[in-house]
């Protein structure tokens, strides 16, 4: 004797199972119906009840789904972002692109962390070894490309 197994994924067992599901609950909405007698309001309730388990049955299956996000444009761009580090006995120059107008380009240096901010929710987070002491000294942004200078304060 042979035997038949072939399996099922949770998207084709969600084909069978929810149309089931949608079946039974009508079925026990329409029994309950007609003991309260016919008329528009067992009419009403099918109706709110056929409405309400198609809605259901679309919610369970989207819910199983197993698929990956998309990505969008902007996500796979930010995760290319390229920069220069240039590291000198008593300075740092950084030098990376930052989209956006000069007004809307803001950088912070904060305990070794470097923050640059652009336009269209660009914002950045790098971390300076051996900058916890230093200072941002000159700022250039020109065509997109924005040249800092660290370096510790000139007063110690």
């Amino acid at each position: 004797m042979s035997s038949y197994k072939r399996t099922y994924s949770n998207a084709s067992s969600l084909n069978f199972i929810v149309p089931i599901m949608i079946i039974l609950f009508l079925g026990l909405v329409y029994i309950m119906s007609l003991r309260y007698g016919h008329g528009s309001v067992s009419f009403i309730l099918i109706g709110i009840a056929s409405i309400t388990m198609i809605y259901w049955g679309f919610v369970i299956k989207k819910m199983a789904k197993t698929e990956k996000p998309k990505y969008t444009v902007r996500d796979t761009e930010s995760k290319n972002w390229v920069y220069d580090l240039i590291k000198g006995d008593s300075e740092v120059v950084f030098v990376a692109e930052v989209p956006g107008p000069d007004d809307k380009i803001t950088v912070r240096l904060i305990e070794g962390v470097l923050y640059v901010r652009g336009s269209g929710n660009f914002a950045k987070e790098v971390p300076i070894e051996g900058a916890s002491d230093m200072q941002i000294q000159d700022f250039k942004y020109r065509n997109g490309v924005l040249t800092l200078r660290i370096g510790r304060p000139t007063g110690s």
